[in-house]
């Protein structure tokens, strides 16, 4: 139904920036709260951000709150994340997530998001 790709990984060095993309398609996605986790090896897949379908609400880890910013533009069926000060311990495979209700009680649980992109890796050197 919903197909989502994520875009924008990439080696960068702690401090750089970097801005993820994701590509919603396929469903009704525009009314969809979407999320940002990732997945370090050997790890679970832990919550990044999360913002509903008008941008105008958002939730982020306690890790990464006041470096990075998830947003999304509605038209365009993109949510973006923008990743600043980053440090090595943000390496991990990052992935895009659908949640097709409009209110959730546990916005930072995987299970709440029924579609997932590929994932897109991105890697911190020191």
């Amino acid at each position: 139904q919903v197909q989502l790709v994520e875009s924008g990984g990439g080696l960068v060095q702690a401090g750089d920036s970097l801005r993820l993309s994701c590509a919603a398609s396929g469903g009704t996605f525009r009314r969809y709260a979407m999320g940002w986790f990732r997945q370090a090896p050997g790890k679970e897949r832990d919550f990044v951000a999360r913002i509903n379908w008008s941008g105008g609400q958002t939730y982020y880890a306690d890790s990464v709150r006041g470096r990075f910013t998830i947003s999304r533009d509605v038209v365009k069926n993109m949510v973006y994340l923008q990743m600043n000060s980053l440090k090595p311990e943000d390496t991990a495979v990052y992935y895009c997530a659908a949640d097709p209700s409009a209110y959730s009680s546990t916005p930072r649980a995987s299970s709440s998001y029924d579609y997932w992109g590929q994932g897109t890796q991105v890697t911190v050197s020191s």
